[in-house]
């Protein structure tokens, strides 16, 4: 159809729209909010105004059957003895006027929660909890208004909070709301049918063709006879989706199965075999950053899982492989990796190599370390000229290793409360230069605390290698500090044992310590995805514990609440430097 046929189209629709039916009366509605806005859409009288032919009998007879759906209406917000006036208006056009005054709200006076099943009798403290978190968890309280909306979601917070752990059965056996609309009070009675206790059965797995069956119950580590928990299956799908194996996984217990034994259903969508993964970053320690990982789910010959990557940056380039094993029943995997890195702080250069091998451990809050580890270091000044004095870090060593962290937060990418243990204990021998054993601890803790106004942050770190003086141990197990994520106002790795020329070097002792005030960032009198925070860091590094200086860096920054987790931009001033630094990270990391 051409422009001038459809132009020609355009009067004929501005008059069939002045020709349309106008509403046979006009409605009015005065009455406080919220209950205004819900008789607006509510209201049964709404739908009559376009009926054309309502002479004035019909229109009497429904301003009467109105009052009545008015309070109704008014009753789903505690308005049980609400003043309902409904009249039509005198005029030439019809016009209903709906006036309501609601009157007192009820309000909640006593709640009653009984159950019964395997729950009522049980006296297992998980029973008794479950039954207890219930009732302190209850959403209406007595005091509060009675809604119908809020009456409907505490009854299904409470059937969820049932349904959650050991009862994905239980249903809602009776409800109650006794209302009296004299007194504006509201009793309200629930009870719970919890029906059988349920445990798991096995593990059943659908989706899985290219990689070894055993991978989907040992990285669920959902064991037949455990009782059902919601919480742990939800991990358990996460442990499997971010496994490296499987894309999705979606984890099923039927609550008409048999109880005894629930079959766990298993769906998996496996990753691919080979998979190859760019990055780039930014950090004001190593400035810009690009790398290249090589992903292989199953090496030819031996089954295990490869991990390839090459990081470019200007400080801190490194290229490494990593093998590990699928876990076996009891969560142990054997992994081997191997790496070399080049450290520049600005001073002095060291090239690193590492060999390791031995088995690992992941739960759901701790993870378990303990391999063989061989360490080499070379140190040389940037114009290339080799270093080789006893304080440089130059030298190699053997050691045995055990590594503890433990993880109790609320959130694993963006915690608010909680705290985190780690424990690294290692026993070796140094094989340059005279033989010599040497012992080595860090200690890592970090916290976080809610206050009225935001969180506090606490975080602290202690190190040791225990060696005679004479003992040339490389300075990878040696200790250095300062930038982004330790000591703030200094440069990476800047804090360390004073060398000749300037120059710094690793030192046998390390303490770090930082506090850090953390405050969501409000718009409008809405929080945000942005927090501010003020901050003070405090890091030393000695030869021996009477040598140890703190350095001292103060500051404020941004953090902002993203995706991949907090994204953080700090000012900061280095007491001891006198110098003023801008750092940035990305990500949640302990």
């Amino acid at each position: 159809m051409g422009a001038a046929a459809l132009l020609g189209l355009l009067p004929s629709a501005r008059a069939a729209s002045d020709d349309a039916p106008k509403p046979s009366f006009d409605l009015e509605i005065r009455a406080p909010q919220p209950l205004r806005a819900l008789l607006e859409r509510h209201l049964e009288l709404r739908r009559y105004r376009e009926v054309s032919d309502l002479d004035d009998a019909e229109l009497a007879r429904l301003i009467t059957l109105a009052e009545k759906d008015v309070r109704e209406i008014a009753a789903t917000l505690g308005y049980f003895s609400p003043n309902v006036r409904i009249a039509r208006e005198p005029g030439a056009r019809p016009v209903i006027s709906v006036a309501v005054d609601p009157g007192q709200a009820t309000s909640v006076r006593e709640v009653k929660i009984d159950f019964e099943g395997d729950i009522a009798g049980s006296k297992d403290e998980d029973a008794v909890r479950q039954r207890e978190g219930i009732r302190n968890g209850w959403l209406m309280p007595p005091g509060q208004t009675f809604t119908q909306a809020a009456w409907d979601d505490a009854k299904a917070a409470a059937l969820r909070e049932l349904q959650a752990r050991r009862y994905p059965a239980g249903r809602l056996a009776d409800s109650l709301a006794d209302i009296d609309a004299p007194a504006n009070r509201a009793h309200l009675g629930l009870r719970l049918d919890s029906g059988p206790l349920f445990r798991l059965g096995p593990v059943q797995a659908t989706g899985v063709e290219r990689y070894d069956p055993v991978l989907v119950p040992r990285l669920a580590r959902l064991a037949p006879g455990s009782i059902y928990d919601r919480d742990r299956i939800l991990q358990a799908q996460l442990r499997l989706a971010s496994s490296g194996y499987f894309d999705s996984a979606f984890i099923l217990v039927d609550p008409q199965a048999d109880p005894a034994a629930a079959p766990v259903q298993v769906t998996v969508r496996e990753a691919p075999l080979q998979k190859v993964v760019l990055g780039v970053g930014l950090t004001t320690d190593s400035g810009p950053r690009v790398s290249v990982e090589h992903i292989h789910n199953r090496v030819p010959g031996i089954g295990w899982r490869a991990v390839s990557k090459l990081q470019l940056d200007k400080k801190t380039p490194f290229a490494q492989t990593e093998l590990m094993d699928i876990p076996d029943e009891r969560g142990w995997r054997w992994a081997g990796l191997a790496r070399g890195e080049r450290l520049d702080d600005g001073n002095l250069v060291t090239h690193g190599q590492r060999l390791r091998f031995g088995r690992l451990k992941s739960q759901d809050h701790i993870d378990r370390n303990v391999y063989l580890q061989y360490d080499r270091a070379t140190v040389q000044t940037q114009a290339g000229a080799p270093v080789t004095t006893l304080d440089s870090g130059a030298g190699s060593a053997i050691s045995a290793n055990y590594v503890w962290t433990g993880r109790y937060f609320d959130n694993p990418t963006l915690p608010t409360r909680g705290h985190g243990f780690g424990l690294e204990l290692g026993g070796g021998l140094t094989l340059t230069g005279d033989r010599s054993p040497f012992q080595r601890t860090v200690f890592r803790w970090l916290g976080y605390r809610p206050l009225t106004q935001g969180r506090l942050q606490l975080r602290s770190e202690l190190g040791a290698v225990l060696a005679r003086s004479s003992a040339q141990v490389p300075g990878t197990q040696l200790f250095r500090t300062g930038g982004d994520t330790t000591v703030r106002g200094y440069s990476y790795r800047e804090i360390g044992v004073p060398l000749p020329g300037g120059q710094v070097g690793p030192g046998r002792f390390l303490a770090v310590g930082s506090a850090e005030w953390q405050r969501p960032i409000r718009w409008r009198g809405a929080p945000t995805e942005f927090e501010s925070v003020v901050f003070v860091d405090a890091g030393a590094v000695a030869d021996r514990v009477g040598d140890l200086r703190f350095s001292t860096g103060v500051g404020a920054g941004v953090r902002w609440k993203s995706p991949v987790g907090p994204v953080q931009a700090d000012l900061a001033y280095g007491v001891k430097s006198r110098k003023v630094r801008v750092h940035m990270s990305v990500g949640f990391v302990f």
